[in-house]
């Protein structure tokens, strides 16, 4: 199991906000927008993803933190062997992912994801 990406979310009523700052003053160029949600990324090299938010997508909400990795059924393994509760899932959603929200030591909530 190998985590591929982490993706910070930030929970906003007005993602078309973000396009000014993420957009036009830190240079991040938009790679998806499903209206709800707006996902920025960085040029050249750079992994840096961010996601703005009003929803966390099928009516949940916004995650703390968006972890992608390659097997999701493994980690979900892991995470009922150690007696953590689900928020949310597994689900299949529209967009083409499997995932599901669980809450980490600090309360925050994580959305776990593979790519379908």
């Amino acid at each position: 199991m190998a985590v591929k990406r982490v993706v910070a979310n930030i929970a906003t009523p007005d993602v078309a906000r973000a396009r000014a700052f993420y957009g036009e003053i830190l240079g991040m160029r938009v790679a998806m927008d499903h209206g709800w949600i707006v996902t920025f990324v960085g040029e050249e090299s750079a992994i840096a993803q961010l996601g703005v938010a009003s929803e966390g997508g099928s009516g949940t909400p916004v995650p703390d933190l968006s972890v992608e990795v390659d097997d999701l059924d493994a980690v979900l393994a892991r995470i009922k062997g150690a007696g953590l509760k689900l928020e949310y899932g597994p689900a299949d959603e529209p967009w083409g992912v499997r995932r599901f929200y669980v809450r980490d030591p600090f309360g925050r909530l994580v959305n776990i994801l593979e790519h379908a």
